[in-house]
């Protein structure tokens, strides 16, 4: 039997193939756009994906233990709103803070209860919560769709933060991305979360906290898209809340399974978000440069999505135990 015949889909290695895509893309983009490879260009492909990437990070570890989190960018966009509007309010910024980050906390415990403790399939519960949240903030807590950071707040200043030139929403995706690793692959508690994702039952069985950890996995990703949130805010010196509309939810998703997180759970990490996120990055600013309608761009981007998942459903097929439980 020949080499190629001996090849396995299994033990293909997706985090491998879509970092050599990346790599050629970013050739083929250096040498055929011209200013591709300009430095201020290559710091605004870092930066876009910055934020994606933070967001990515708390998908991923949801991802991972067998779930889902679509009401991300809502938390993300409406937490950071009704922060900016209590401090615009004359709110003060302690009390406006401790505010959001109990409403933020409060919705991360409502997804992992209701998944863990009620057995409601994830996508439900956070497409509920999620348009719960951009809806209850939008019409009782904000005036308007984008709310300006005050003058001179600590939001606006860390806006324009650089070091080395390069702006600080790039370190903090890089020490968050460091701290996930740490947690993931150093602490018990990271290693539940694979077991859990693996085979939930026989995590339980063994005595593993599978539903308090479930509620961890969520109040995590709740608290990682209010820093996202707090960044995007810096980097444009308001949020507008209309992005919880937008593609984003799609992108997130995208950089976690493009990357090689499997759907099934049980599999993959850091570094499959970081392949993901540069993949993306490296797409999305080619495609603007060479002016790609907004359109289209959103097309490729979901026949990028769909190809990924079927390569997912093939690379990590999904047991019979996820299938019942609809979880993702």
């Amino acid at each position: 039997m020949s080499a190629i015949g001996r090849l396995n889909l299994k033990s293909l290695n997706q985090e491998g193939i879509v970092f050599a895509i990346a790599v050629v893309l970013f050739v083929a983009a250096a040498i055929g756009l011209p200013g591709f490879i300009d430095p201020n260009n290559l710091v605004a492909i870092v930066r876009s994906v910055s934020v994606l990437g933070i967001l990515a990070l708390g998908m991923a570890v949801v991802i991972i233990g067998r779930g889902i989190d679509l009401s991300a960018v809502a938390i993300m966009a409406m937490s950071v709103a009704w922060y900016l509007q209590l401090l615009n309010t004359g709110t003060s910024d302690g009390l406006a803070f401790a505010y959001v980050l109990a409403g933020v906390l409060a919705i991360g415990l409502l997804n992992g209860f209701l998944v863990a403790y009620a057995d409601v399939p994830a996508i439900f519960v956070t497409l509920a919560t999620g348009s719960f949240v951009f809806g209850y903030v939008r019409s009782q807590l904000i005036t308007q769709d984008a709310v300006p950071v005050p003058q001179g707040h600590w939001v606006e200043l860390l806006g324009g933060l650089r070091f080395l030139d390069i702006p600080i929403e790039v370190f903090v995706f890089a020490g968050l991305a460091f701290l996930f690793f740490l947690f993931l692959r150093y602490t018990k508690w990271g290693r539940y979360i694979y077991f859990a994702g693996d085979n939930p039952v026989a995590a339980r069985n063994i005595g593993i906290p599978v539903r308090p950890m479930l509620v961890l996995r969520y109040v995590l990703s709740a608290f990682v898209a209010l820093i996202a949130g707090l960044l995007t805010a810096a980097s444009l010196h308001s949020i507008n809340t209309r992005i919880v509309n937008s593609t984003l939810l799609y992108d997130i998703v995208l950089v976690a399974v493009i990357g090689g997180i499997g759907l099934s759970g049980g599999r993959g990490g850091v570094r499959n978000v970081l392949v993901g996120a540069a993949l993306i990055g490296i797409l999305l600013n080619a495609m603007t440069i060479i002016d790609i309608p907004l359109l289209y761009q959103n097309l490729i981007k979901a026949a990028i999505l769909l190809g990924a998942i079927i390569v997912d459903g093939i690379i990590n097929p999904r047991d019979e135990q996820t299938a019942q439980q609809g979880d993702i």
